[in-house]
């Protein structure tokens, strides 16, 4: 039987020890020039971000405090613009109409994009699905100036949308619908809609294509049926798609600017107008520069509130 030799053992000890010493010595050097790699490759990026982003929205935060034409001398006013956004009838009308617009871009294409995504996941594998997935993101391959100029010949008095209402015995309902006070602002949502459901639709769908099938088995083997497939298993599975969907359309909404500005204009009247669009009115055309950025930076305060929660609750969700 071989016998233990201590002063042996120390020694190998010793030389795992300072083995292991060296290899985080090296490792130290490996990982800081790790960082240092990292940081230079993301510096162009961050030069980027602070010179068009973090420094215009300074500037507007700085300009919303004076009352100036954007040409001649600024007087500062302090927070008299953001009283004036807050008081002002014709302002306070065009945020809530980027909050009604809430509910045609983000709840009709979340809503709808959920029910036909599960459509095609059922008829996977079927060329029937490869088509409707090539029609439905078809919108987002369309420029939106394109999209408001087409839906606005579609909806116009004498055209096809009124044509198919009158066909089949609906005379009665037929309008200039973009040029009515009572339905601009929801035919701007409809067409804010079809641009947004292919995308949300894509999403969902790409979520749906991860859920493992053993559930819907499992489902099928406890007697459950398609609905209580959809709403017990599809949906909570796609908890982080529908908030992706959710921000997105959200943001859509209340920064909304070229389908309104190439349908409507904002009119009739003000029934159509929008943050965006009066931002840039006021801008551009009034020349009030610091009520416009005022309202910008409302604007952006009002996203803020709104995707925040959103973001938060995907993020507990994981």
């Amino acid at each position: 039987m071989a016998r233990a030799i201590p002063g042996r053992a120390i020694g190998m000890a010793k030389t795992a020890t300072a083995a292991k010493t060296n290899g985080r010595a090296v490792r130290r050097p490996r990982h800081r020039s790790r960082q240092k790699a990292a940081w230079l490759f993301t510096a162009p990026a961050l030069v980027a971000y602070a010179v068009f982003v973090l420094y215009p929205m300074g500037l507007t935060m700085q300009y919303s405090l004076y009352d100036w034409d954007g040409v001649g001398p600024s007087t500062w006013v302090g927070l008299d613009n953001y009283a004036q956004v807050f008081t002002d009838p014709e302002l306070l009308d065009t945020i809530l109409h980027a909050f009604e617009l809430i509910l045609y871009f983000c709840a009709v294409p979340v809503v709808l994009g959920l029910a036909i995504a599960n459509t095609i996941r059922g008829i996977a594998t079927t060329r029937l699905a490869l088509a409707a997935r090539t029609v439905l993101f078809v919108p987002q391959v369309i420029p939106l100036v394109a999209a408001g100029i087409t839906w606005s010949w579609l909806l116009a008095s004498d055209d096809l949308v009124n044509q198919v209402l009158s066909a089949v015995g609906l005379g009665g309902v037929t309008r200039a619908w973009l040029g009515d006070f009572g339905t601009a602002l929801p035919a701007v949502g409809v067409i804010g809609a079809w641009v947004l459901l292919g995308l949300c639709t894509l999403l969902l769908l790409a979520g749906m294509s991860k859920i493992d099938p053993t559930l819907y088995e499992a489902a099928r083997i406890d007697g459950a049926g398609p609905l209580r497939e959809f709403f017990s298993i599809t949906v909570p599975s796609l908890r982080q798609e529908i908030g992706v969907c959710v921000t997105v359309t959200v943001i859509a909404a209340l920064a909304s600017f070229d389908i309104i500005y190439i349908s409507t204009q904002g009119g009739p009247g003000n029934s159509t107008m929008v943050p965006g669009l009066q931002i840039y009115r006021l801008a551009f055309f009034s020349r009030e520069v610091g009520l416009a950025s005022a309202l910008a930076v409302v604007l952006m305060v009002l996203v803020l509130a709104c995707v925040l929660p959103i973001q938060r609750l995907t993020r507990e969700a994981r």
